[in-house]
Formats: structure tokens, sequence, C-alpha cells
């Protein structure tokens, strides 16, 4: 965890000379909890915050009230550091029926705080085969 904090206050250091102003946004948005993470262009951290850094009830971590939180702390991140573009990729439970609710509000938020968002794109993962389903056959069989 500290060997994550100094790779960020690193990072930070070199965009600040750089001047880059474009990053990509992960957005893990879950029935139960939502993640948002920033990186740079290379794929170093910049900032990063979930459910449970806003709100320490478990029901509301994937609330869009709590996604809006989010978004808020994460702005303020991103202006300090002078991205002001982004790429977002939103990725929901894997085999799941999509991205969760604070996915959308993150968006929504940062749009309106004058982050320009470039393109949004889905990455949910889908199953494909994989290990047999938990259950056996049911009923007589001869």
């Amino acid at each position: 965890m500290e060997e994550l904090t100094q790779e960020m206050e690193e990072t930070k250091k070199v965009l600040k000379k750089k001047k880059e102003h474009t990053g990509i946004l992960h957005i893990y948005s879950s029935f139960n909890n939502t993640i948002a993470n920033v990186t740079d262009l290379s794929g170093s951290t910049v900032a990063r915050c979930t459910g449970g850094m806003v709100t320490k009830q478990d029901r509301l971590k994937a609330n869009p009230t709590t996604g809006m939180f989010i978004a808020k702390k994460m702005g303020e991140e991103l202006k300090e550091m002078g991205i002001t573009n982004l790429h977002v990729k939103m990725r929901g439970k894997t085999g799941g029926t999509g991205v969760g609710p604070g996915a959308h509000m993150i968006i929504k938020t940062l749009s309106k705080d004058g982050i320009k968002i470039i393109n949004i794109n889905d990455i949910t993962k889908s199953p494909r085969g994989g290990p047999k389903k938990k259950g056996g056959r049911r009923g007589r069989r001869v």
C-alpha cells in the first residue's frame, strides 16, 4: 500500500513537469461497490477513490449519490494535476446484467465539473464456456 502511494506521488511530480492533460478513468461498478481509478496514458495511477472512502455504510457504497461524491473528490485531484480530458472505461461484474448505478453518476458529475469526456467504453467481461456450473441433475436417474 505504501509503495503504491509513493508511486502515485512520483507520478504526480512527473505530470506537473510534463503538463500532460489527458488521462484514463477506469470505473468498476458492481451493485455492491464503486471503484474509480485515474491513470495517465502510460498506465501510472494518478488518483483513486472508492465507495468505502466516501461512506462507511455498506448499503450506500454503490449508490448514485456516493458516485457523485467520488467524482467530486476525483475532480479536485485532477484539476490539481492539470488533467482536463478523460477516456472512460466502465466495467461491471463479470456475467452480470451491466454496470452498477454509480458509474453513470461519476461521468455526469465530472462532465459538469468541466472535465471533457473524450470517449466512453464498456469493457465488462463476458464468460465464454468456462468451468461446469454448480449443482447436479435433479430427480431420479435410472
